[in-house]
C-alpha cells in the first residue's frame, strides 16, 4: 500500500488552515455547498443525470456511483458502492460503479481528515466547515490517493455513507414538495420514492432534475446497521466478468493512431546521471524511431521526488523492438561513491548503528527499564533481519501518453490519479487542467503505482517524439528500479522474573517509518522502551504493503514466541494472559485457535505457529501449518481471523486476506532484493521468486463484526504470515528463524534439537 507520512502530510501546512492556538477554525465559506452545476458539464452529463458529486441517475433510473478511489484488483468500488448503495436505499441491480475522474472535486478529503484528526469529536455544526476545509487541501494537494487500507473506513465513511444519505434525503424533499404532503410520510426503497397513503411511488429519477438545485447535507441521518440489507452482504463483484473474458481494459491496452512503443533503462545504481552514450547499434535495429535521454528532475509530490537519476529510452513501432534495441546501448554513467556497497555491508552499518545507540529515539518508553533488567531472574536477547523487496505488480508499469497542441492525454494505471495528473503537466510545462489522465483498472499496485515516474517519462517521450508513445517497463527494469520496502534489523531484549513472568521488553531497530504505531506491541508488559536508529541507505525506499507493518509483525510477534518458550508456556496461552485488558484482540487470538484445532497433536516434522496484529484499524490473527521435510518447509493450512469492525463485503475481505497471506507468504518464503556493486543483483521472477500455485497452501477466513469502528482489508492480512510461519517452523524444528527468506536455509529438523536460523 501507499501511503505519505503523517509528518509530510502535516507539513504541507493543512494544520495552518484549520488549527489557530489549539483550537478549530469554522467558517460558512469553507462548507462544500452544492458541486453539481459546475461539475456536470467537467464529466459531459446533463445537469439532470448528475445529482451529487458521487451519484449519476440515468432516465431509466439506473445510478451510478462514481467513485474516486482506484481498482488495483481488491474490489474497492464494489465495497464503496454498497456503503453508497445502502444509504440511498438504491436498488442493486440497477446500480453500477465507475471510477470517478482525475478532477479536484474528487480529491480524497477523507482520508485527508480521518488521518490528520483521527480520534478528533468535533460538534455537528462544525464538521461542513471541517469537511469543506479538508475537500479545499486535498484539491489544492492533488491528492486522489489509494492505499494504506483508508479507502472504506475514510471514503466510504466519511463520503460514500454520506453522498447516499444526503442524496435520499433530498430526493425525499423534492418528492414532498412535488406531492405536497409531509416528508415523514414519504419512504424509499429500490431507487423509489413511495407514499404508502395514497399508493404513490415513483422512481428516483422522476425527481433528479430538482436535486441540482439542492444543497446535500454533511450531516444527514444514517441507518442503523441493523436495518442493513446491502452492506454486509456478499455482492458479486462487477469487474470480475470482464477479468474473466478479457474485456476489461488496462492501460497496456490502449492503441492509439500512430502510436509508438518505447523502453527505458536507468543507472544500476541508483542516483547516477549519464555521462555519454553510444546508441549507433541501437539505432540500426529495424523499427527504432529514436534513442532519447530523459534527464534528470525532480517533482515535489505527496510521494516524494522522482526522476532522481538521469533514463535512457529507445522508441519504436514495436515494444520488441523497442526492448531488443535498448539492450544495445552503451551509457556511462557517472559514479555515486555507492558502488562498492553490498548487502553485507548494509547490514553491518546496522550492526554498528544499533550497537553504538546514536542519537536513538523513542517509540515508547514505560516503567524503569535498567532496573527491570538488572533484577531479572532471567533475561533473553535476539537480533532479527529482514531484506529489501520489491513489488513485483503482476501488470509491469507502463503508460501512454499524447503531447500536442498545448495538451495532453494520459492513460495510465495509477494510485493516485490528480497527483500524477499534476506530476506530468509540471515535468511538460503546463498546467494540470491542460492534461486529460484516464485511470484503468490495475493489476496490482501495493504502493508502488503512487509513485509516478513511469507516467512521466511516457509524457516526455510523447512530447519529445510528436507522437502517442507506450512505455512499458520490463520486468528488468521493473525490479531493478523500484522504490524498495527497506531491509532492517531489529534488536530484543525481554527480562523475566523467578517465576517466569515477562517483566520488560526492549526493543531497538534502524529507520523508522509509517505507520508510527507499527513496532508497538499489545500485550501488556509493565516495562517497555521501544526505539529506533537512523542508519541511512542508498536504496531508494517506497511503501510496500502493509508498509512498517510487514517487518515489525515478523519482529514482535516471533520474538514474543521465543518469550512463550522461554517462559515454559504454549506460545497461544503465554499471549492471552498478556492480553486480559485487551478483550477484542482476545477475541481474535481465540477465534484463530479455536478455528486451527490449536491443541490437537500433529505428527514429528509438521508444526503450528501463531500470530496476532493489530494494522490499519483490524486486527488479525494468523495459525499456520508446516510439513518440514528435507530441510525445507511446505505451508500446509493457514487459518485467518480478522475483526474489521465491520465486514462491509464479506466475500471481498476474504479475499483481501487470501491476498495479503500470499503476498506475505512470498516476501517470507522467496523475497530477498540483494544489493551487489552498489545495484540491485535480482532482475526477474527466476531470481526474485513468488509463491506459485503448487506452494499455495489451503485458507480458511474468518470475520468477526465486533461493530467497532471500521479497519481497513488490504494490508493487515500480511504482518502476520511470515512470524506464524516462522513460529511453526519452530514448532517444528526446534529451529528458531530470524532472518528471511526462509529458502535460504537448510531446516532439516532431524539433524538438531534446537537451534538459531539467521
Amino acid at each position: 500500500m501507499g501511503k505519505w507520512t503523517r509528518r509530510a502530510f502535516i507539513a504541507t501546512g493543512i494544520t495552518t488552515g484549520l488549527a489557530a492556538g489549539g483550537g478549530v477554525v469554522v467558517g460558512i465559506a469553507l462548507r462544500p455547498g452544492n458541486q453539481v452545476k459546475e461539475l456536470a458539464p467537467k464529466l459531459g452529463e446533463e445537469n439532470g443525470k448528475l445529482v451529487h458529486t458521487y451519484i449519476r441517475i440515468d432516465s431509466d433510473n439506473t445510478i451510478t456511483a462514481l467513485i474516486p478511489q482506484a481498482e488495483l484488483g481488491q474490489g474497492v468500488q464494489t465495497s464503496l458502492g454498497q456503503m453508497l448503495a445502502e444509504e440511498l436505499d438504491a436498488d442493486w441491480n440497477h446500480f453500477e460503479m465507475e471510477e470517478a475522474p482525475a478532477l479536484g472535486e474528487y480529491a480524497t478529503y477523507s482520508v485527508g481528515r480521518a488521518f490528520l484528526l483521527a480520534g478528533v469529536d468535533f460538534p455537528d455544526f462544525a464538521i461542513p466547515s471541517i469537511d469543506g476545509a479538508f475537500m479545499r487541501v486535498a484539491d489544492s494537494l492533488n491528492l486522489q490517493i489509494t492505499g494504506g487500507s483508508m479507502s472504506v473506513r475514510t471514503t466510504g465513511v466519511l463520503a460514500m455513507r454520506t453522498a447516499g444519505a444526503a442524496t435520499r434525503e433530498m430526493l425525499l424533499q423534492a418528492a414532498a414538495e412535488t406531492w405536497k404532503i409531509p416528508v415523514s410520510e414519504i419512504t424509499t426503497e429500490n431507487s423509489h420514492v413511495m407514499h404508502a397513503t395514497s399508493g404513490r411511488r415513483e422512481p428516483y429519477a422522476a425527481f433528479a432534475s430538482r436535486l441540482a438545485d439542492m444543497t446535500p447535507s454533511q450531516l444527514p441521518t444514517f441507518k442503523d446497521p441493523a436495518d442493513y440489507k446491502i452492506v454486509g452482504t456478499h455482492k458479486p463483484r462487477r469487474d470480475i466478468p470482464a477479468k474473466v473474458d478479457g474485456s476489461l481494459k488496462f492501460s497496456l491496452d490502449v492503441r492509439l493512431p500512430d502510436m509508438l512503443y518505447a523502453s527505458v533503462m536507468r543507472s544500476p545504481v541508483p542516483g547516477a546521471s549519464l555521462l555519454s552514450l553510444d546508441d549507433s547499434e541501437a539505432r540500426a535495429i529495424d523499427g527504432v524511431t529514436d534513442v532519447v535521454v530523459i534527464p534528470q528532475a525532480s517533482v515535489s509530490s505527496m510521494v516524494g521526488e522522482t526522476l532522481s537519476t538521469d533514463a535512457v529510452a529507445v522508441v519504436a513501432d514495436s515494444y520488441w523492438s523497442a526492448n531488443e534495441a535498448l539492450k544495445l546501448l552503451k551509457p556511462e554513467w557517472s559514479v555515486t561513491g555507492h558502488e562498492s556497497i553490498s548487502s553485507d555491508q548494509i547490514f553491518a552499518q546496522f550492526e554498528r548503528d544499533i550497537a553504538a545507540q546514536v542519537e536513538r529515539k523513542t517509540d515508547r518508553v514505560q516503567g524503569e527499564v535498567e532496573t527491570a533488567f538488572s533484577t531479572a531472574a532471567r533475561v533473553i536477547d535476539a537480533d532479527y533481519h529482514v531484506p529489501f523487496l520489491a513489488h513485483t505488480c503482476m501488470e509491469p508499469l507502463n503508460a501512454t501518453a499524447e503531447v500536442r497542441n498545448g495538451s495532453a492525454e494520459i492513460w495510465v494505471g495509477c494510485q493516485n490519479p490528480l497527483g500524477f495528473r499534476r506530476d506530468v503537466a509540471q515535468i511538460l510545462g503546463m498546467d494540470p487542467e491542460q492534461v486529460t489522465l484516464h485511470n484503468h483498472a490495475m493489476g496490482g499496485g501495493f504502493g508502488r503505482k503512487a509513485r509516478p515516474d513511469y507516467a512521466m517519462q511516457a509524457a516526455i517521450l510523447a512530447q519529445k517524439v510528436g507522437k502517442p508513445v507506450q512505455l512499458i517497463w520490463s520486468r528488468e527494469e521493473d525490479v531493478r528500479q523500484d522504490f524498495y520496502r527497506p531491509a532492517v534489523q531489529s534488536r530484543f531484549r525481554a527480562a523475566f522474573d523467578a517465576d517466569n513472568n515477562l517483566l520488560a521488553w526492549e526493543n531497538t531497530y534502524t529507520n523508522k517509518n509509517e505507520p508510527v504505531e507499527a513496532p508497538l506491541i499489545p500485550y501488556a508488559v509493565p516495562t517497555q522502551d521501544i526505539g529506533y536508529v537512523n542508519s541511512p541507505v542508498h536504496v531508494p525506499f517506497g511503501a510496500w504493503r502493509s508498509v512498517d507493518h510487514s517487518q515489525h509483525g515478523f519482529f514482535t510477534e516471533s520474538f514474543i514466541d521465543e518469550a512463550a518458550y522461554t517462559a515454559g508456556q504454549d506460545p497461544f496461552e503465554f499471549r492471552v494472559g498478556l492480553l486480559a485488558d485487551s478483550p477484542r484482540h482476545l477475541a481474535v487470538l481465540t477465534r484463530a485457535a479455536e478455528e486451527s484445532l490449536w491443541s490437537s497433536p500433529l505428527p514429528e516434522g509438521r508444526g503450528r505457529g501463531i500470530s496476532l496484529q493489530e494494522s490499519f484499524g483490524s486486527i488479525v490473527a494468523q495459525v499456520v501449518e508446516v510439513t518440514v521435510e528435507e530441510g525445507k518447509v511446505a505451508v500446509d493450512r493457514v487459518v485467518a481471523v480478522i475483526d474489521p469492525g465491520l465486514a462491509v463485503a464479506p466475500d471481498g475481505m476474504a479475499a483481501q486476506l487470501e491476498s495479503g497471506i500470499i503476498y506475505g507468504l512470498t516476501a517470507a518464503m522467496h523475497g530477498e532484493i540483494t544489493i551487489e556493486n552498489g545495484a540491485v543483483a535480482q532482475s526477474n521472477f527466476h531470481d526474485y521468486q513468488a509463491v506459485r500455485m503448487r506452494e499455495a497452501p489451503a485458507i480458511e477466513t474468518y470475520v468477526i463484526n465486533s461493530g467497532h469502528k471500521i479497519g481497513g482489508a488490504g494490508e493487515p492480512g500480511t504482518p502476520g504470515i511470515a512470524p506464524a510461519l516462522a513460529n511453526a517452523v519452530f514448532n517444528a524444528t526446534g529451529m528458531r528463524v530470524r532472518q528471511l527468506p526462509l529458502d535460504r536455509f537448510d531446516l532439516d529438523y532431524q539433524a538438531v534439537e534446537t537451534g538459531t536460523v539467521g
